[in-house]
């Protein structure tokens, strides 16, 4: 082969075109300018556009491992102009906020001018024909519907032309085109099969091969491998052949050997791994991979040193017509690079990461899967990290590969990309292709695309266009010629964190790269800056131009701030922004955000000077405020601050002031007591404004002695001992600074005191918590309480309120056990004689809660417990009582206190019953308890009937009659009862008291009483009381249906159904009374009849089954009477009379199950009501019950119907499933492994089992896989490979378990020698009498067969809710047809 030419000195081959006659070109249609002299042809194919630059194709896209980028990869690009095109300037994109992703234009799309015009103008001028394929190397070579193939330098100028029109005519068109890696030799395939090879370097037609594949099929790839002798094509025919190319003594060659036939799955894509300059010598390269994609699944196969498949890859389901897409490139992964393969078929990419192991195998891994909405037409890589795919709508996506995020979408529309169609479908050839080729090739533009050195090109039918990423500049400026500054800045500030997608343009390390970006994003803070104040509004309303600087102001102080560049933002865009008296407002008011969450603390001098007569103007004190105590204060004129901050009240700012700029923590106190104390001492009232100021004081105070700095934050560690000690020692001065002699001692304490005495109290105590070990700070302590004493005690300025919140607080310091204050004997008393002070019904649960904390921990040891206990009962301290109490064991006197206490009272119970229960106390002070218990008795069950009901049944059941005598109030007996004697789980005691009946009859009569609507659910539910006692009681207050419930439970039906019978009369007599009158009345009483029928039919309903048909009549036929005499006595209310012949329908209803229809019309005709005139009236009531017969007899016939057809089809099932015949899955034996018959001189049995596995009897026998009779007719047998996970180790225990391989027929076949003329073999089934496990298991699944409730349950449920319906279907006074049938639609069954 010859060495690689200069592209730049390829000759023109112009003069091989064969020119003719062409028309003149349209001027309109590519622009041309008029001129006095035209063009020749020859001009015109090599001049380039004046505007347009040339493009450069680099031969590599290099790719150093040791200097890639984490998140960019380094390509070449062209450096051609931007083509304007109209699709790409009109992109609007909406603004974004900082936090969202912005991409903006990714791709650089340019239209190869000189390409497009010479390729239109050879079609137009020497009839080269349409474009039809394009490749791209070190040139573009573009081949044409004629046969020709045009070759194009960097500049865009033609250089060969390759071909004739007599080629064209013979070989059809140019359906594929290849240029090897040193761009010295170019493959185009034909149409018509045929393949020629030329030299780039002089225009020669080396080789054309005709017998490389089946004739008939056309081209659809060639492409060269890295190896120059080698390349690869694939035919229509869904083949691909290996092409290696020989010169020997000057005679040219080429051997074609079949890599993949079309017989076994057409391949419609093929793509060689190629490898970059710097991978030259990467392990990979030596196996010359070649990826092949078939219709249904991928190859990947070595070329070298032998044909090896060394992977295949199914695809997922897919739409058929879906094109097979395939793409290489080599990717760093873990530090090492290494050739991934990106395919899909339909809307998912696949990535396979193909790596050499070191014992010379190659490894294929599966990575991450992409997942789109769309139909991939074409995929290529632009660098090793983004991929360009073109989908079926032709809309171009840039995705980025480790993200899986779309950076950009473009419309290819215009572009009118190039289908591949004619040569899929083979039409050159006569169309001998198959249906499913044919229907992939409506979509592939293969030939159309192609990629290299990081641009892909583009064909048309009749533009060339080629894609290349922008560098991120291009991108930046991008967006600012559109003034899209915000995501300008945003783009920007993704390239500064690194965390941008298809970077290109970025070099060297992580810092220089940000400094660069740095620069670029202030370049276009000043330029968002000039034009903001460019475009504001000059005139209009004031909201509108505040709103056009609130969008603006954030946005620079966002990004000054994150790039730390503080200077750039105060100093020149504050200079550009202070001319704009709005601006200037709006930078200022938009700092307090940014100062308040401690992103900005340092202001300069004129900025803060700015800030502080703007907030002071505006009246924004608040906001001012809320700045400085979050800003570093050293640098500003504190005495200005503190003076704004005095005059304006802004207390928290001065406070920060004092402390920050001056570490000074005690001027604060000093300027704030001295507002507050004047007013105190002269007992006025406090403003509002005082108040604020006194509880900041207190806080102050408080965050001092914790440690802590106002209003926020910490106060340094090395000054926070010596602010305590400061504080304390400001707080116990005698006297203050400029004191004049009426002053009285210790001020600032005795200030804060009358202030808040509780508030100033709470914090001593929180401070007094962190003292511990540090002995200054415990005489402070000390110093402070006695102060407090010194100035609180016999001090009548303070409200006795006052004094004992003091005394809580020392007492609560005093009963703490590490606790070192000394407190005078005397005080201490006092402490006492005040917490006890019955005159002083303040704070009682808080002031008992002290002292008894004491007690507990034996503070109060020394003192006489006889004087406590009198002061604590004066005081009404029960709990403190119940402590001394305890201490002497006097357990009956803590049930007074739990009794006298109102807010403890249920508490005693659990008192009582732990006492009582428990272990460590003596049976005398047990019964002490008891016997306090029994005497307030009545108290006990006012508070909880229902605790005192289980305190008796645990521990005094004994005593039930005498607590019984205790309760005069038979309301409150009634109660206790309820709750004693209420059905629930009991202990024995209690089970034992449930069984006396004067107890259950007591309550039997309380309940009559007091809860009558209560006592027949009782009576259901308790059986422990005597039957005639309680129909005694019952009888007394007339209470008829608890009296008839307990006749009837006594055997008395008849007496149960008078009383019933008779209360229902008086219902009925109160019903027809009213006659409708009052309605409210009305109902209630309908619903009282109602509530009556349905009694007494409940009642015949559960009689009617243990009585003969006369005495059945007995009770039913009153009810009928009754009822039809109350309907004569309704006169004049129509909705009554309708509402009786309902409940009239509805006994009717109810009796016809047990009375017979003649003897139930018989009495109907008896009656007076109905038995004159034409049977008008009693028509629909006998049509009602001529309507149940029919349904009855119907819902009968049917059932039986069904249940007959069921049975038949059941049977018949089963027994065409245990005769069916046995198939056997193989011809052998599934234990030795032999066939079935191994000697045709001696008969073998075999066994054959449902699950389709066949052995030798002796076989089976060896296993021991029988069980049952040793007989053979009666033993059974189980299959050793379905009973055995494990290829049949499980032995008999196993088979137990399964049954599904059971042999449903046993097969004995006895071999003959072929010459006895007799059959081959004969058959003994044996057939048992019984269903073994196999045949049961088969009637299960038919019985499952059914898809929901049997049809003898619907009909079962029907026939139960006819009932309660035939209400409304009695009412139907329509005549029912002879010919009635149920419209019941069965469950579908499933036939085999």
């Amino acid at each position: 082969m010859s060495d690689s030419p200069d592209v730049r000195s390829l000759v023109s081959a112009s003069s091989q075109l064969s020119l003719m006659e062409v028309d003149t070109i349209d001027d309109k249609e590519f622009d041309i300018p008029q001129v006095d002299t035209p063009p020749t042809l020859e001009s015109i194919l090599n001049k380039l556009e004046d505007e347009e630059e040339p493009f450069l194709l680099e031969d590599t896209c290099i790719l150093n491992t040791d200097n890639i980028d984490a998140h960019s990869c380094d390509t070449s690009s062209l450096a051609s102009s931007d083509s304007g095109d109209p699709a790409h300037l009109k992109r609007k994109r909406r603004t974004m906020d900082l936090n969202t992703t912005v991409h903006g234009s990714v791709l650089r799309h340019n239209l190869l001018k000189g390409i497009s015009a010479q390729i239109v103008s050879a079609a137009d001028k020497v009839d080269a024909g349409l474009p039809t394929a394009i490749t791209m190397s070190g040139v573009i070579a573009v081949g044409t519907s004629h046969g020709l193939a045009l070759v194009f330098d960097t500049n865009q100028a033609l250089r060969l032309c390759l071909g004739t029109k007599m080629t064209g005519a013979e070989f059809g068109a140019v359906s594929a085109i290849s240029i090897n890696q040193d761009c010295s030799r170019l493959l185009c395939g034909f149409a018509k099969g045929q393949i020629t090879m030329w030299d780039l370097a002089t225009g020669k037609l080396l080789r054309t091969i005709t017998d490389a594949h089946p004739p008939g099929t056309a081209i659809l790839h060639v492409k060269f491998t890295d190896d120059p002798t080698l390349a690869v094509c694939n035919d229509s025919g869904g083949s691909v052949f290996e092409l290696a190319f020989r010169r020997v003594m000057g005679m040219r060659s080429c051997e074609s050997r079949c890599l993949f036939s079309g017989s076994k799955g057409e391949v419609c894509c093929i793509e060689p791994l190629h490898a970059l300059p710097d991978f030259k010598d990467h392990p990979i390269t030596l196996y010359s991979l070649l990826a092949m994609a078939s219709l249904t699944k991928i190859l990947v196969i070595g070329l070298k040193p032998s044909l090896k498949v060394w992977m295949t890859f199914p695809y997922s389901k897919s739409d058929p017509s879906s094109v097979p897409q395939l793409a290489w490139q080599f990717v760093p992964v873990q530090k090492m690079v290494n050739p991934i393969l990106a395919f899909c078929k339909g809307d998912t990419v696949h990535f396979l990461l193909v790596k050499r192991e070191e014992e010379g195998t190659i490894h294929v891994i599966k990575q991450r899967q992409l997942h789109l909405s769309c139909d991939i037409i074409s995929l290529s890589w632009i660098n090793s990290r983004t991929l360009v795919l073109v989908d079926s709508h032709e809309k171009l996506q840039v995705v980025d590969r480790p993200s899986q995020e779309i950076l950009e979408t473009l419309d290819l529309e215009q572009v009118q990309l190039v289908y591949n169609s004619r040569h899929f479908k083979s039409l050159a050839t006569g169309g001998n292709v198959s249906q499913a080729l044919a229907l992939v090739g409506e979509k592939a533009c293969y030939q159309s695309v192609s990629s290299y050195s990081g641009q892909i090109v583009y064909l048309g039918t009749k533009w060339a266009h080629i894609m290349t990423l922008r560098n991120w500049r291009e991108r930046i400026d991008c967006m600012l010629k559109q003034e899209h500054f915000v995501e300008a800045l945003a783009l920007a500030w993704s390239f500064h964190e690194g965390t941008a997608k298809a970077v290109v343009g970025l070099y060297g390390d992580p810092h220089k790269r940000k400094v660069v970006v740095v620069d670029k994003m202030v370049e276009i803070l000043f330029q968002y800056t000039e034009h903001a104040l460019k475009k504001c509004p000059e005139q209009g309303k004031i909201q509108v131009m505040e709103q056009h600087f609130y969008d603006v102001v954030p946005v620079l102080v966002d990004y000054c701030l994150l790039l730390q560049k503080a200077d750039l933002l105060f100093n020149q865009l504050y200079d550009r922004l202070v001319e704009n008296a709005v601006a200037n407002a709006v930078f200022l008011e938009s700092l307090e955000s940014y100062i308040v969450t401690d992103r900005l603390c340092h202001l300069t001098a004129p900025i803060m000077r700015d800030l502080l007569a703007h907030y002071h103007e505006n009246g924004m004190m608040d906001s001012l405020e809320r700045c400085i105590v979050h800003l570093d204060v050293t640098n500003l004129d504190i005495q200005q601050v503190i003076q704004v901050c005095w005059d304006n009240h802004l207390y928290d700012a001065m406070i920060y002031v004092f402390n920050s700029g001056m570490n000074d923590y005690i001027t604060p106190m000093e300027k704030l007591f001295h507002v507050i104390g004047p007013p105190l001492r002269e007992g006025r009232s406090l403003t509002n404004e005082e108040v604020v100021m006194g509880n900041k004081l207190l806080v102050y105070i408080s965050c001092c002695l914790a440690g802590r700095a106002y209003p926020l934050g910490d106060i340094p560690e090395d000054l926070v001992v010596q602010v305590k000690n400061q504080v304390f020692e400001f707080l116990i001065h005698l006297h203050s600074a400029n004191s004049s002699e009426e002053e009285e001692v210790f001020p600032f304490i005795r200030t804060v005191l009358h202030f808040d005495t509780r508030e100033f109290l709470n914090v001593l105590a929180m401070t007094f918590e962190d003292f511990k070990n540090d002995k200054q700070a415990l005489e402070y302590q000390q110093r402070i309480v006695d102060i407090l004493l010194q100035v609180m005690v016999d001090n009548p300025d303070f409200t006795p309120s006052q004094v004992g919140g003091l005394f809580t607080f020392l007492a609560r310091q005093l009963a703490k056990q590490d606790n070192t204050l000394f407190v005078n004997r005397k005080l201490f008393d006092q402490v006492l004689e005040f917490l006890c002070c019955p005159d002083d019904d303040s704070r009682q649960t808080e002031r008992q809660q002290v002292l008894l904390e004491l007690l507990q921990v034996g503070g109060v040891v020394k003192l006489n417990e006889e004087r406590l206990l009198s002061l604590a009962e004066k005081a009404k301290f029960y709990q403190i009582c119940e402590f001394l109490y305890e201490k002497k064991n006097m357990h009956d006197k803590i049930i007074d206190c739990y009794l006298q206490d109102p807010l403890r009272k249920v508490e005693i119970f659990s008192y009582i019953h732990n006492l009582l229960s428990m272990p460590g106390y003596s049976p005398e002070e047990k019964q002490a308890v008891k016997n306090k218990a029994l005497q307030h008795i009545t108290e006990l069950v006012t508070i909880a009937p229902s605790k005192s009901a289980d305190l008796v049944m645990f521990h005094f059941t004994k005593e039930v009659q005498q607590l019984i005598a205790e309760l005069q109030d038979d309301q409150l007996l009634f109660r206790f009862l309820s709750c004693l004697l209420e059905p629930q789980e009991r202990h024995h005691s209690g089970a034992i008291l449930l069984q006396e009946h004067d107890l259950h009859e007591l309550l039997l009569d309380l309940m009559c009483r007091f809860s009558p609507e209560q006592l027949l659910n009782f009576l259901q539910a308790s059986h422990h009381y005597r039957l005639e006692e309680a129909i005694e009681i019952t009888q007394k207050y007339h209470l008829n249906e608890s009296t008839a419930y307990l006749l009837e439970r006594k055997g008395d039906i008849h007496g149960a159904f008078a009383l019933l019978l008779e209360t229902l009369r008086d219902n009925l007599c109160v019903l027809t009374a009213e006659g409708g009158t009052n309605e409210e009345k009305n109902c209630k009483t309908v619903t009282t009849v109602e509530s009556s029928l349905n009694d007494i039919i409940a009642l015949c309903y559960r009689s009617s089954q243990n009585l003969n048909q006369q005495q059945r009549e007995v009770l039913w036929f009153p009810i009928l009477e009754t009822m039809m005499a109350s309907e004569k006595q309704v006169k004049g209310s129509k909705h009554t009379s309708e509402l009786l012949k309902e409940l009239t329908m509805k006994i009717l209803n109810c009796m016809s199950g047990f009375i017979s229809l003649p003897a139930v019309i018989q009495r109907l005709l008896l009656d007076p009501v109905y038995g004159k005139g034409k049977l008008a009236e009693i028509q629909n009531l006998i049509l009602g019950m001529l309507d149940t017969f029919n349904y009855e007899q119907t819902l009968l016939e049917t059932t039986t119907t069904l249940l007959n057809h069921d049975l038949h089809w059941s049977l018949a099932h089963l027994r065409a499933a245990v005769t069916r015949g046995l198939h056997p899955r193989q011809d052998y034996c599934n234990i030795c492994l032999q066939q079935y018959r191994r000697r045709q001189t001696s008969p073998e049995e075999i066994i054959v089992f449902s699950c389709g596995h066949l052995y030798h009897f002796q076989c089976l026998q060896q296993k021991d896989y029988g069980w049952g009779c040793s007989l053979v007719q009666q033993q059974q047998w189980s299959c050793y490979k379905c009973s055995s996970s494990h290829g049949g180790r499980s032995g008999p225990a196993a088979e137990a378990k399964r049954g599904s391989s059971r042999s449903l027929a046993q097969t004995c076949v006895t071999s003959v020698q072929p010459d006895t003329g007799a059959e081959t073999g004969r058959k003994k089934v044996f057939v048992e009498g019984s269903l073994d496990l196999q045949q049961e298991q088969s009637w299960d699944q038919l019985r499952s067969l059914y898809r929901g409730p049997s049809r003898l349950s619907i009909l079962s449920e029907l026939s139960h809710s006819h009932s309660s319906g035939m209400k409304e279907l009695l009412l139907f006074s329509q005549p029912v047809a002879d010919n009635l049938k149920l419209k019941l639609s069965p469950p579908p069954l499933l036939e085999e």
